[in-house]
């Protein structure tokens, strides 16, 4: 009896023995980085994947061994059966105990799309479309639906989208990025608005937008916005027409060719502001904040016009007196003139 107790006693310290060392070769392997190289490793876990599927694939990779403990963790955990699909970066110095969390919790690869301002929605539609990480789902027919769908009090979708940069997951459908960038729209509108300076020719905030844009298409100068707000505000002031070319082109529409005429000048649009008084019906184009920060709030001065200096800075030339813009104009013509020479 005794030697049976003595030998009993014998196998259960081995039994210790050899669960601690289990034990502490599994959590040496739990907290060793895998092997992502010096850039990381791109993976994908498509829908439906095991676990046990993902840790031999990461195994026969080479980023990882002995998948059976990975696997026992993720049991032990009660996470085996909540990995998540979709594109993942297993990051230089990520643990496979890290790693597990990164696909329970969904810690996916993100990819960008950048509205660019002073884009119409025209062009807008066409980079979500060619972006290979957006799913695509709509068409230019589908505008209508889509502001229905969002709540916008606007029936046209032009000015109502933020540019800016948006980070979202592989298959993230063109619906949700606009989602985003109309509501952070409203946030700009509703942060800037209220503080906008007095006495402004514009009533509602979608009329800024509507300036906005226009000031947008005019200049990417930061310099510039909001002198030209200022010739625009005091024209809208004075009943003077607003004559910016940019309007004129977005009423010929995708067709427009690059070269505007005085034919085109002439040709009565809603959107002409040659032939028509006020501003356009809607926005022209996509505002970023610093052309609505500089539509609410015009600089001060006597200017009622500018023109394009073709200095190649893409900087223009004020003028208080139409004679003084005729000069302008003349000067710029002759630049243009001498360039082709």
């Amino acid at each position: 009896m005794k030697r049976l107790l003595i030998a009993g006693a014998a196998v259960a310290g081995v039994l210790t023995l050899a669960l601690a060392y289990a034990a502490m070769q599994a959590h040496q392997y739990l907290n060793t980085p895998v092997n992502a190289g010096t850039d990381g490793v791109p993976y994908t876990i498509q829908p439906g994947a095991s676990l046990h599927a993902v840790s031999e694939e990461l195994a026969a990779a080479g980023v990882t061994q002995r998948p059976l403990i990975l696997r026992a963790y993720g049991r032990w955990l009660g996470v085996a059966g909540s990995i998540q699909a979709g594109d993942y970066l297993i990051r230089p110095g990520t643990t496979p105990a890290q790693l597990l969390q990164q696909f329970a919790s969904g810690d996916v690869q993100l990819y960008s799309f950048t509205l660019v301002e002073g884009w119409n929605h025209w062009e807008l539609l066409r980079a979500l479309q060619e972006n290979e990480f957006v799913k695509a789902t709509l068409t230019d027919e589908d505008w209508a639906a889509l502001l229905e769908d969002l709540g916008a009090e606007a029936g046209h979708p032009e000015g109502l989208f933020l540019p800016e940069t948006y980070r979202f997951p592989r298959n993230t459908s063109d619906r949700e990025i606009l989602r985003q960038a109309f509501e952070l729209m409203q946030d700009v509108l509703a942060e800037e608005w209220p503080g906008r300076d007095e006495d402004l020719p514009i009533a509602t905030p979608y009329e800024a937008l509507i300036l906005a844009s226009i000031i947008e298409k005019e200049t990417a100068r930061a310099d510039e916005r909001p002198r030209i707000s200022g010739v625009f505000t005091r024209r809208l002031q004075k009943r003077m027409r607003l004559q910016t070319d940019p309007t004129v082109i977005y009423g010929i529409g995708p067709q427009f060719n690059g070269n505007l005429t005085r034919r085109d000048l002439r040709t009565d649009t809603p959107y002409n502001t040659y032939t028509r008084g006020g501003l356009p019906p809607t926005p022209i184009a996509m505002p970023g904040r610093a052309a609505i920060q500089a539509a609410l709030h015009p600089a001060d001065g006597d200017e009622l016009y500018f023109v394009a200096t073709g200095l190649g800075d893409g900087s223009h030339a004020f003028s208080v007196t139409k004679d003084e813009h005729d000069a302008a104009v003349a000067e710029y013509l002759r630049r243009l003139r001498q360039q082709r020479n």
